[in-house]
This record gives structure tokens, sequence and C-alpha cells, in this order.
């Protein structure tokens, strides 16, 4: 799908509106802690431009996990909220809510140049239209709660800002397609695959260092334990050597992306996505429901 033809933030006059973003802050977090903040960073130039071309407050939201449908402390966006004002520089306000009258009126009333980050949107089932429990059983929201809430969101704001595009693949419809996994041989019961070996390593090596453009999507392994991060770690050593000899290296996804910030490579590679899913499926030529819905130039 074309992506020149749909407005883009620059084509849309901000002066003394209200400007929500949807932006992707499912960032990882351990111990109360964000342990990759890339796709924080990734929103700021959004963000800031929006502040300095007039915008009167700037609301933002996203998802953060899988909370199904319910408030969990676990899934909060709060501590977010306060890497956004650290890397921002000024005061966000976090909102423990993202739809309601409490929330309208924190927005409605907020000063010129506020910054403002709604509760985690999936804390409502409205927000995918169902979810599943343990057991695999679907419960789906009631149209009219979700039309409600789809209504409150709409509510908050003057101009809708799509900056999420990690997610601008996700089709939460009655319509969309599950797709089925069926297990293969080679891994005896009892055990699991936790990481490639040394033959496979070199495979990988020899065929990165041969490639012009390389796409990577998805670790070797499990590499937030160290035991089993020498497969990923080689596959990036040998993406960052390709990338210094001249070939493009893209990464797309939240698991490598991690891998490459912490490693502390992302300056050397050709470019790094916030999105996996939806980077796959543009370069195959789908249709991005999140951008397919935006205003057309």
């Amino acid at each position: 799908m074309s992506l020149s033809n749909k407005l883009s933030i620059t084509d849309v006059d901000l002066k003394g509106k209200r400007v929500l973003i949807r932006v992707d802050f499912n960032v990882p977090i351990q111990d109360g802690k964000i342990t990759n903040n890339q796709r924080i960073v990734a929103a700021l130039p959004t963000i800031k431009y929006a502040l300095e071309n007039g915008a009167k407050t700037v609301i933002l939201m996203s998802h953060l996990g899988r909370p199904d449908g319910k408030v969990n402390s676990k899934y909060s966006l709060k501590p977010v909220a306060e890497e956004v004002q650290k890397l921002l520089g000024k005061p966000v306000t976090f909102l423990d809510d993202s739809v309601g009258p409490k929330v309208e009126s924190a927005v409605n009333s907020a000063a010129p140049g506020s910054v403002i980050l709604l509760e985690n949107l999936r804390f409502h089932i409205e927000e995918e239209g169902s979810v599943k429990d343990k057991e695999g059983n679907k419960t789906k929201a009631d149209p009219a709660a979700v039309n409600k809430f789809r209504e409150g969101l709409t509510a908050l704001g003057d101009v809708y800002i799509n900056d999420a595009f990690g997610t601008a693949h996700h089709k939460f419809d009655k319509d969309a397609k599950v797709g089925e996994a069926t297990d293969e041989s080679g891994i005896p019961d009892g055990w699991l695959g936790l990481d490639v070996g040394p033959k496979s390593r070199k495979l990988y090596r020899d065929a990165v260092l041969e490639a012009k453009t390389i796409l990577w999507n998805g670790p070797c392994g499990v590499f937030e334990i160290p035991a089993f991060a020498a497969g990923s770690l080689d596959l990036l050593d040998a993406t960052v050597e390709a990338a210094a000899k001249g070939a493009t290296v893209i990464v797309g996804g939240g698991d490598t992306a991690t891998l490459v910030a912490k490693s502390g490579a992302e300056d050397k590679l050709s470019h790094v996505s916030t999105g996996g899913g939806a980077s796959l499926e543009l370069l195959e030529g789908k249709t991005l429901p999140g951008v397919a819905e935006l205003s057309q130039k």
C-alpha cells in the first residue's frame, strides 16, 4: 500500500488544537523499570512537532502488554509517563483512565502546551473488541460499549495522529482471520529450543555477509538469558559488519530492537523500526488498517 497519499502531521494546522496521538509505548518493563525505551524515543519527534507548532494539548494514548480488558497494575503506563517526562524535559500528566467524564475534564482544562498520557487502552475490553481467558474461552465486548469507548476517545481530540506504526497492522474485527500452527518434529518431548547452534550461526553469518540488503525480524533465541544469547549476538555482529561494508540493514520488531539497543548497535545499522509485524506486512504490499483509515492528502 502507498503511504505517500496520506495526510501527515506536517499537512495539518495544529495551532490551538487538542492533538490526540496514538503512540506505541508497548515497551518491556521489569520490576517497574523500562528496559528498552526505543519506542518512546521514536515518538518524541512527533510529540515535539505538535508542541512546537502550537498544539493546545498533546494527548498520548497507547496499549501495554495483554491485560485482557481488566485493570492490572503490572501493565500500567505510569512508569512510561515518567520516562516520557524525563526524555521530553517537561511535565507529563498521567491520567488513571483513558475515557470518561473525568478524563475529558482533565484534557479540556489542561493548560496550553500540556502533555497528557492516558492509562493503558487495553484495560478496556472495548479496545480490542474481545479477549480470551487462560482456557481459551473468548469474551466479546458489547457493540454498544465499543461505540461508546470510541466516542469517548474521539471526544478528547480535534486532530488524530497515528504514530503507532507497530500496531498499524492490527485488525480488531470479527472477520479477522486467526492462523493455526502444528508441532514439528526435531525437538524431543520435554526439551525446548532456546537458541541456534554453532552450525546454524555460521550459515547465518555467511549468508548475511554476502547480502546487500538485510531485513531482520526476530532474535535467534531467548537472548534475555545470557546462556541462550549467543546465536542472536552472533547474528547482530554479522549485520553490523555487513552494514560497515555498505549493506543496508533494517531491523524490525520489539524483541530484535531490544537486542540491538542493549548491545548499543542502533547507530551502526541502517534503520531500526518500531514495527515488527507491521513492517513485514507493509513490505508484503498488504494494507495496514491503522494507516488505511487515515485522511488522504
